[in-house]
């Protein structure tokens, strides 16, 4: 026990002013300790360094006396350049932060040893270009973040070596076009971030090897256009960020062969509508957010007739957007999230969407003119008490009043019971259709209707006409054909009756 302690106290002793050192979790951290060289007399069986935020500019020898180190971390220091063979003791190390350093350049030798490494960060230093075969002495690693550096050029066999690379951060460089070569021998990759480089094209087959990529970040990649087979070869690819780029109209037709397409961000472009069918072949599409499309103007209706299975529209920040027309979001049955915040909306009809069935609906900041036309959202909003509060811009007298507390007769209608105009509109369409019906089947049967007419007026009156005319001279028998002697004898004369007439009947 008493050895213990005294190891204790020399481990506490060794630990570097600003510092903290615990020797049960073998954790050393050193951040703003204004060192410039690393520590020599750590414990050597530390097992995670961090010294972020320092003076340090070399890597020295003192790295070989930490062999059993896991997590190294010499972020925000001042490196310029890494020896080589300077991490060949670290075969254990599985992740290596160097990230927001000044490193120019790095070689096959650089990162000699690591063979356990599985996460290198090289984001924001000074890198200018990839050469053959500079990350061979990696077998095992899965991430490579080169984001925020100078890079223009990446030689075909740059990427060799790393089978088991699964996410690469390349953003924010300075390539000129998509180093196709290079990625084919990235097999296993599963996201790739190239945006913020100066693409402007994307030829066909432009991921060709990158059949197992379920993520390509494109985001501000300088796009105008993009070939009608750039995304061929991607049978996986569940998200797709084409937010910030230049195009003129959405790419409906090199979209449509990412079936199993779930995300896509295709805010701040420069299209002017969502015409029908824009989306077609995305059937999986489950999220689509465009925000800041600083010239969108109108969604037109049946722009996401082809995505039933959408759950989020965002459609945010886009100043221009004052139409969606009716029925844009019907018939999604699993639409629960719509954010329309923040876009030039001055009126929204009731068919545009089923309000009852989301979970979230975000219409703030929007100018609203809160009339009649608007009652059937004044009632949602009633019913729905996690959807957003919706301010009235105009009229003058409703300005920065909420929508939810007006009333109909703030509103300005007429029929203020929703219920009453239903049953009105119920009462005069019965009314349509029965009169409807009676005008087609009179029209239908009119000529049998006018025969059976004409036959009756004419035999009730032949049949009135014979009724009415006596047999009473000898001419009218003739006439008949009755001779003389087959006249009816009249009956004797009996006192106190009246004689009948006999007529013919």
């Amino acid at each position: 026990m008493v050895l213990t302690s005294q190891s204790g106290a020399a481990a506490l002793a060794n630990c570097p002013s600003g510092c903290n050192c615990n020797d049960d979790t073998l954790v050393v951290v050193c951040e703003e300790s204004r060192l410039d060289v690393l520590p020599i007399a750590l414990n050597p069986s530390i097992q995670r360094l961090i010294i972020r935020n320092n003076k340090i500019k070399t890597i020295d020898s003192s790295m070989q006396f930490y062999a059993d180190l896991q997590h190294l971390d010499l972020s925000q220091n001042d490196l310029v350049n890494i020896p080589a063979k300077s991490f060949s003791y670290q075969r254990k190390l599985q992740e290596l932060h160097l990230n927001h350093n000044k490193i120019s350049s790095v070689t096959n030798t650089t990162f000699q040893g690591l063979n356990s490494l599985t996460v290198l960060n090289l984001k924001r230093n000074f890198l200018g270009e990839l050469t053959n075969g500079v990350f061979t002495t990696l077998p095992r690693l899965e991430e490579l973040n080169l984001g925020q550096n100078r890079i223009s050029r990446i030689e075909a066999r740059a990427f060799s070596g790393l089978s088991a690379l699964r996410i690469l951060y390349l953003d924010d460089n300075q390539l000129s076009s998509v180093p196709t070569t290079s990625f084919s021998l990235l097999g296993s990759l599963a996201e790739l971030h190239v945006g913020l480089n100066a693409f402007s094209f994307l030829p066909d087959d432009a991921f060709a090897g990158l059949n197992r990529l379920t993520v390509l970040d494109l985001n501000g990649a300088g796009l105008f256009n993009i070939s009608d087979f750039a995304f061929r070869g991607l049978p996986g690819l569940r998200s797709l960020n084409l937010f910030g780029n230049r195009l003129s109209v959405v790419p409906t037709h090199q979209l449509s062969s990412l079936t199993r397409l779930e995300e896509l961000y295709i805010g701040q472009n420069d299209f002017l509508a969502l015409e029908g069918h824009s989306f077609k072949g995305l059937k999986n599409l489950k999220l689509l957010d465009i925000t800041g499309a600083t010239q969108l103007e109108r969604v037109e209706k049946g722009a996401f007739e082809d995505n039933v299975n959408l759950e989020s529209v965002l459609l945010v920040n886009n100043k221009r957007l004052s139409i969606i027309e009716d029925n844009t979001l019907l018939g999604l049955p699993k639409l629960r999230h719509v954010s329309l915040r923040d876009n030039a909306i001055i009126t929204l009809s009731e068919s545009v969407f089923v309000g009852k069935e989301l979970r979230q609906l975000d219409l703030t900041d929007n100018p609203m003119f809160c009339d009649c036309q608007l009652l059937w959202l004044q009632v949602l909003l009633n019913d729905k008490s996690n959807f957003t509060q919706v301010q009235c811009t105009s009229p003058e007298h409703l300005k920065d009043k909420y929508l939810k507390n007006l009333s109909a007769d703030d509103l300005g209608c007429v029929l203020h019971d929703t219920r009453q105009q239903t049953i009105i509109c119920i009462v005069v369409v019965a009314c349509v259709a029965t009169i409807a019906t009676l005008v087609l089947i009179l029209y239908r049967y009119r000529k049998s209707m006018q025969e059976k007419l004409k036959d009756y007026k004419w035999n009730k009156g032949r049949k009135n006409l014979e009724y009415h005319k006596p047999i009473s001279t000898e001419e009218d028998c003739i006439v008949r054909g009755i001779h003389p002697s087959q006249y009816p004898v009249p009956p004797p004369h009996t006192p106190g009756l009246r004689p009948i007439p006999v007529t013919e009947l």
